[in-house]
């Protein structure tokens, strides 16, 4: 299988049902997810799942990935350390669109206690239908990834 619909999905405890209902909704939309967890409600670290989610992304094992947290900003943090990866928190359609469309980010972050389920599904949704649009924007993604180095 080839990571082409495959999409990973992690979070911390905070973030548990609502990472459900997103892998739900890509399941239902034909996506092959990839949720590696966590399953249970006991406080965890979200730099883990965040790296953990990340390094799925960076071999190339998943094309994309959603994670979450309370904000969104520890896990993108973490996650944004991983070389290969662009990591944008949105908690509107039109940043989940341009982070893709503009900066080929391959991982969304979404704040679990900072947007509810339906605002979150309609971001997921704007994420992976968004395509990178190049031109003057890949010299751009092209100076962000030499920072890697």
């Amino acid at each position: 299988m080839t990571a082409h619909n495959r999409v990973v999905l992690s979070s911390d405890h905070a973030a548990i049902p609502l990472r459900q209902a997103i892998a739900a909704h890509l399941a239902l939309k034909g996506w092959v997810v990839v949720d590696i967890g966590p399953t249970t409600p006991e406080s965890t670290h979200y730099p883990k799942h965040g790296e953990a989610a990340a390094r799925r992304v960076a071999s190339g094992d998943c094309r994309l990935g959603i994670i979450l947290c309370g904000t969104g900003q520890g896990i993108m943090m973490a996650a944004n350390k991983i070389k290969g990866v662009r990591c944008g928190v949105c908690a509107d359609t039109f940043s989940a669109r341009m982070i893709r469309q503009h900066n080929d980010a391959n991982m969304l972050s979404i704040g679990a206690r900072v947007v509810g389920e339906g605002l979150a599904l309609d971001i997921v949704d704007a994420f992976l239908t968004a395509d990178f649009e190049g031109g003057r924007h890949a010299a751009r993604v092209d100076m962000i990834t030499a920072l890697e180095a």
